[in-house]
Formats: structure tokens, C-alpha cells, sequence
């Protein structure tokens, strides 16, 4: 019998061993999607046809001794805005609920590539930004660990989905916080890789400037192998990074002793108020770092408003292009949250958007100019627990600031990593900031961290 609960490594070293055929485990998913997704609504489309025949293609090649790496068998689900050829890909909205792309995104093609069985297309807010919503044609997702209590967004279905155990790891996009957001409030490891290192050819945009694609999963070691897989160069997306791609599993082992690591506190003790427990877990977590050998300052930046200010109104000047011509003949096909936000975005102006590119400019520089003797800011990822669902407000990406918006306008990597658990058994999170490409090192204090807390033993019982 296959456990609940596998994380990409261990299930990777049954497979790669022939303890375990990529056959049961995906059986043992679907099994538990149709046990348990009535409650969590994490998927859109569950692809079992095609699941079960991808995982009898990865078993007979590993047995004819062709294994292609960690990913091989190993049981995944997309974000409802990766484009998979043949297989409708709707960003949650009726807008788009017909569209079947004829091609993979980049991204997808990659992970294919590497050998990952795709399980189907989790929700998300409609077009990653408005949700939770409960007019759309599919219900928003719900938390494994209390399902009255809110994912967070946009990568809803995925942060439900990985937490539940119903896959293994998945992908999620990231334009103001849509990864970091889930992967706090379900207890997951999800980074925002540097801005350019995941192509966005074949997703779903929302605002070009910000994009950033990635993956969630239980732990930073597996968000290194589904990093790999999915990092590198892409000629289609004009963002595209070319760099070379380091081993970021290997460089999981170099430990946390040494690194250099700025604390900004203010962000949530003045800018954006954390609870207690929240900043009790922080603190435990740069004690624990502390331990590690790192040493831990605290570093000002402008306030939080600033930041999110900035990134709010180039992120809805950039969705409201994109969605403008459908809002001008589709208004009431979209759900009540995004028209309202989007109707908000059509009133500012051209002036005010170059000049929250000005601003962007300058708060680069401040982020740069503060790093420039640390290896890595932390922050808190969440001023809180997961709320109840029912209580979140319609322009919650207003007020107060986000905590995780100032580092899609820096393009810097960004981790959620879990550090503790509210006395109701909520998780709470703490984010890990590196340099533009240093997300080897992100990855490396999140692991480090992980191996030296008890939080990654913990799951939800469902």
C-alpha cells in the first residue's frame, strides 16, 4: 500500500529503487482525489485516462532501464493557466472555459520532459487574480488544514492540492504573491524564482512586468527538483533569462553556516501587523537560523505601502490591457471580484503608471544597496493564519499592504517556508529573499531550516 503522504524525494528513490511503480502511485492519487477533492474543490480536470497511460509509459521505460531522473513517474498538477495541449485550459473563468489550446507551454513541455505524470488542472483565482470567488463555474478551493479557512491565491488548487497529499508537487504563477500566498497559508514550500528563469510562453498572463512562474511542493528539496526541471532558457518569452542553470539540488548540501541574512522587521511589526503568533514563529526561526551559523541583523526599507503601492498599480495597469477588450463586450461573464478590481484598474491613468515604473527603478536600487553585505533578506509571508474563507475582502490586494508584492517589483527570488503551527494546528510562514539568480542559496537556508525544525512531519488529517 502506498503512504498518504510521499514527498517527491522519497517517492523518487522507491521509484528509481523498483520499490514502487509510477503505476500504484498514481493509482494511490487518484484514489485519493475521488476520496477526499469533494471537500477541497482543489481540481478543475482530473486527467486519470491520461494519467494511468503516462505512468504505464514511465513504468516500462524505467524498466527497459531508461530512468530520466527524479521527476520520472512522479504525480503532478497544473495551475489552470499552463496552456496543455489538447486539454482545456480555462484560468477558472467562463471567459474562457472553451479555450483547448494545440500546445504545451514551455514549462509543461519541460516538466513532460523530465518525466512528471500530469493529474489534471488545479483552480485558481479567475485569471490568478480575482477570488475567492463563488460565481465562477467551478467553487474556489479550500484549505486541507481547516476546509472553512482560505488557500490563499491565486495558486489556490495547487497549495490545496500538494497539502493534501493528492499530488506530489505543482506549479503556481506568482505576480503579487500567487505562490508565496499558498504555500503559507497550506503549510508548503513555494518559491517565485528570479523574474526570467521560468519561461512564461504558454500561461496565462497577468501582468507581463511581474509574471513569474513556479513551483509548490512539501518541501524546498523538492521545489529544487521541480525547479530544475523547470528552469532555462526560452526564445518565445522576451523576458527569458539566459543564464546557466546550476545543480540545485547539489547545492542543497553546502548548509545554512556562513550566510549573511538581513531581517525586516518593520514589515510586519509597523507596515502590515502580524499577529503574535506570527511574529513569535518569526522570531523562533531567525533563533534557529542563528544556530545554524548564520547570523541574523535587522535592515530598514522604505515602508511596505510604498512597495505595494507600486506593484499594485503596475499590476492592474498591465491586467487591465490584457483584459480590456473582453471586459468592453464580456463584463458580466467575468466574476464579481475581477470585474471589480478590473473596473478600479480602468481608472488610472497613463502618468500614473510610468510613474510606478520610476518608482520601481528606485526601489531596486534600495533592495540592491541593502544587500550588498547579505546573502538573504526573511520577512514575514503572512500577517497571520489562513482566514475563514467567507471573510475575505473583495480589494484585499489594496489594504492593508501585501507582504509579498516588493519582490515581484524586484524580481528577486522569494520562498515561503513554514515555521510553526498556530495552537488550532494552522501553519504559519516565514519568506526567504535572495539576489536576481541566487535562488540556489534561497533554496539552501529553506532546506537547512526545514532539517533542522520538526514542521515538515506535520500533515493535515483529512
Amino acid at each position: 500500500m502506498v503512504a498518504d503522504y510521499l514527498t517527491i524525494a522519497e517517492a523518487a528513490r522507491l521509484i528509481e529503487t523498483r520499490e514502487l511503480s509510477p503505476v500504484e502511485l498514481v493509482d494511490s492519487r487518484l484514489d485519493r482525489i475521488a476520496r477526499l477533492d469533494d471537500r477541497l474543490h482543489s481540481f478543475i480536470r482530473v486527467l486519470a485516462d491520461e494519467a494511468r497511460a503516462a505512468a504505464r509509459a514511465a513504468d516500462a521505460e524505467i524498466a527497459a532501464g531508461k530512468y530520466r531522473g527524479p521527476l520520472h513517474g512522479i504525480p503532478i498538477g497544473l495551475k489552470d493557466i499552463y496552456e496543455t495541449a489538447g486539454v482545456a485550459t480555462t484560468g477558472h473563468s467562463k471567459v474562457m472555459q472553451d479555450h483547448v489550446p494545440k500546445a504545451d507551454a514551455f514549462s509543461v513541455a519541460k516538466l513532460r520532459q523530465a518525466g512528471a505524470v500530469v493529474m489534471g488542472k488545479l483552480a485558481t483565482h479567475e485569471f490568478a487574480f480575482g477570488g475567492p470567488s463563488f460565481d465562477l463555474p467551478w467553487p474556489p478551493a479550500r484549505n486541507p488544514w481547516d476546509t472553512s479557512r482560505f488557500t490563499g491565491g491565486s495558486s489556490s488548487g495547487t497549495g490545496a492540492a500538494v497539502a493534501a497529499g493528492l499530488v506530489l508537487g505543482g506549479t503556481g504563477s506568482d505576480t503579487g504573491g500567487s505562490i508565496r500566498g499558498p504555500a503559507a497559508y497550506c503549510g508548503l514550500a513555494g518559491i517565485k524564482p528570479t523574474y526570467g528563469l521560468i519561461s512564461r510562453a504558454g500561461i496565462l498572463p497577468l501582468g507581463f512586468s511581474l509574471d513569474h512562474a513556479g513551483p509548490m511542493a512539501w518541501t524546498a528539496e523538492d521545489c529544487a527538483i521541480l525547479l530544475q526541471a523547470l528552469a532555462g532558457h526560452d526564445p518565445a518569452d522576451p523576458a527569458s533569462a539566459k543564464v546557466p542553470i546550476p545543480d540545485y539540488r547539489a547545492a542543497l548540501q553546502s548548509g545554512a553556516k556562513g550566510l549573511r541574512i538581513g531581517l525586516i522587521r518593520h514589515f510586519y511589526e509597523r507596515d502590515n501587523e502580524a499577529n503574535a503568533a506570527t511574529r513569535q514563529a518569526i522570531d523562533g526561526a531567525a533563533k534557529t537560523l542563528e544556530g545554524l551559523g548564520c547570523s541574523v541583523r535587522d535592515i530598514t526599507l522604505s515602508p511596505l505601502a510604498d512597495w505595494a503601492a507600486c506593484g499594485v498599480t503596475i499590476m492592474l495597469s498591465e491586467a487591465y490591457a490584457i483584459h480590456e477588450a473582453n471586459l468592453r463586450r464580456r463584463f458580466t461573464d467575468y466574476g464579481e471580484i475581477f470585474r471589480d478590481r478590473m473596473a478600479l484598474a480602468g481608472l488610472i491613468t497613463a502618468a500614473d503608471y510610468v510613474q510606478a515604473l520610476r518608482r520601481r527603478r528606485e526601489l531596486v536600487d534600495e533592495l540592491d544597496r541593502a544587500m550588498a553585505d547579505l546573502d538573504l533578506v526573511m520577512t514575514a509571508a503572512a500577517p497571520s493564519e489562513a482566514p475563514p474563507i467567507d471573510q475575505v475582502p473583495k480589494f484585499t490586494i489594496m489594504n492593508p499592504p501585501s507582504l509579498t508584492m516588493p519582490f515581484n517589483v524586484t524580481g528577486s527570488p522569494a520562498m515561503s517556508v513554514c515555521c510553526g503551527y498556530t495552537d488550532a494546528g494552522l501553519p504559519l510562514s516565514f519568506q526567504i529573499v535572495g539576489k536576481r539568480f541566487q535562488d540556489a542559496t534561497v533554496l539552501r537556508l529553506a532546506h537547512a531550516y526545514e532539517q533542522a525544525t520538526p514542521w515538515r512531519q506535520n500533515r493535515p488529517q483529512l
